[in-house]
């Protein structure tokens, strides 16, 4: 069955409201159809009763009761009276029509409507249909006259009446199936246009919208929804292609440094010394392509998504120096660090590992230029946080700040560490995927100082 059913569901939501509407309008046809025919099947049955009634009075006024005897006077248009009429006198037939015989059918129902008493209408059903209607005759002591009406004619018209309604049915059916295809189609055109313009723009990448056009509102809502996911998209394949040029761009020189060093060792034999230096200059290199690569996509991966949260920022800034001070090199093992907040419970509104990863670059960019000191200073601002790194270092070049946050830019290349140029934009890509920033303070006359905002948890 279920089989049968999704065969013949039509695929297409043009086909579906078309199918929706014409079943809709066949129940509303057939629940008027059949109270209509209802209604016109009484009505003619009343106009029937009416018409032997009105008989069955003209017949009662030629029956006179003289005293305990009742007979029926003679009368111009007899034969009219007599036509389909019966006269009883208690429960003697006086008159019947000629056309009907003492002990046929309509006799007796006629016979059974008089024994009633009254005034009774009843339906005898044989070869044609005849509806009988009794009437007592006005002080007849007992007297009573039967009508009858052949009802074939009446059943004739509302049969008549139940095929041109049938007929009305159908044309109405066809023409609101075709109105409902029509009118969806036009109402799902510019759903068509909205399709055929995502296709050519996913062709051609066009920087074009849906909410450029004017729309009815639902379908402008689909619009916006559909303009926001893809400036989504488009944000995500410019990130793409950027971590793709930042990659090549990066390793370019660590690589060319590789091939230098193995093409300078084979160029003629090396002492061992020679051969020594060699391997630490490549593994120097290859750890420098590996610290490129895992900032890169640590940062990838953490501004696709940031988690929802919230970090005691004490407790993390500890744990970061902490890490740090275990890790650092012999030359800096006398610079010291320290933090200092305002309000021991700070709370921002990123998860610790974010906070963590913010904060750790610029940690290790003030501490690699640090003399003897570095100071992390956190206090709380209006609707946010903010946390500032000190160190007392020679400070950013002036030449240099505008460059500071450009991935790959050094401000001095040859200042001996492996650092690949791309912390400072890490942090200040992750800040902002936060709803924060990282900027550098140039009001500080000694050292550099960065400072990090973020929204508070």
């Amino acid at each position: 069955m279920r089989a049968f059913a999704s065969r013949w569901w039509p695929r297409t939501l043009r086909g579906r409201l078309s199918l929706v509407a014409l079943t809709t309008a066949t129940i509303l046809m057939v629940i008027l159809t059949v109270a209509f025919n209802t209604v016109v099947r009484r009505h003619l049955q009343h106009q029937a009763d009416d018409e032997l009634r009105t008989r069955a009075a003209a017949v009662a006024a030629t029956v006179v009761t003289d005293g305990s005897r009742v007979r029926v006077l003679e009368t111009p248009g007899e034969e009219l009276l007599d036509t389909n009429a019966w006269i009883y006198s208690g429960d003697r037939l006086l008159e019947k029509p000629s056309s009907a015989t003492a002990d046929g059918p309509l006799t007796g129902a006629a016979a059974r409507l008089v024994a009633r008493g009254g005034r009774h209408c009843v339906t005898a059903h044989g070869h044609d249909e005849v509806r009988l209607c009794s009437r007592p005759v006005p002080g007849g002591k007992g007297a009573a006259v039967v009508t009858a009406l052949d009802l074939s004619p009446y059943r004739g018209s509302a049969d008549t009446m139940l095929f041109a309604s049938l007929a009305l049915d159908a044309a109405m059916l066809a023409c609101t199936y075709a109105l409902t295809r029509l009118a969806v189609g036009r109402a799902l055109r510019p759903v068509r246009s909205m399709t055929e313009h995502a296709t050519r723009w996913s062709a051609i990448a066009s920087p074009e919208r849906f909410g450029s056009v004017t729309r009815p509102t639902e379908l402008a809502q689909l619009g916006g929804s559909l303009d926001a996911l893809l400036d989504r998209i488009r944000a995500l394949l410019r990130h793409e292609r950027q971590l793709t040029r930042e990659l090549s761009h990066e390793l370019r020189n660590p690589l060319a440094r590789i091939i230098a060093e193995l093409d300078w060792w084979g160029a003629r034999p090396r002492s061992d010394a020679d051969t020594e230096a060699t391997h630490a200059a490549i593994a120097d290199a290859a750890l420098s392509m590996r610290t490129i690569c895992d900032t890169l996509l640590d940062e990838a991966r953490d501004s696709a998504a940031t988690a929802p949260g919230t970090a005691d920022v004490l407790p993390v800034l500890g744990r970061l120096v902490d890490r740090l001070v275990d890790r650092l090199d012999p030359a800096k093992k006398g610079v010291e660090v320290v933090v200092t907040a305002r309000d021991a419970r700070l709370s921002a509104g990123v998860p610790d590992a974010l906070l963590e990863r913010i904060v750790s670059p610029l940690l290790d960019n003030a501490v690699r230029h640090a003399r003897t000191r570095v100071e992390i200073l956190a206090r709380a601002q209006p609707g946010g946080v903010r946390v500032e790194v000190r160190d007392d270092g020679p400070g950013v070049p002036a030449s240099f700040v505008a460059q500071l946050f450009q991935p790959g830019r050094r401000a001095d290349p040859g200042d001996g560490h492996g650092g690949a140029g791309l912390g400072l934009p890490l942090a200040r890509r992750l800040a902002r995927s936060a709803g924060g920033e990282v900027d550098h303070d140039g009001r500080c006359t000694s050292g550099a100082t960065f400072v990090v905002t973020l929204p508070v948890g």
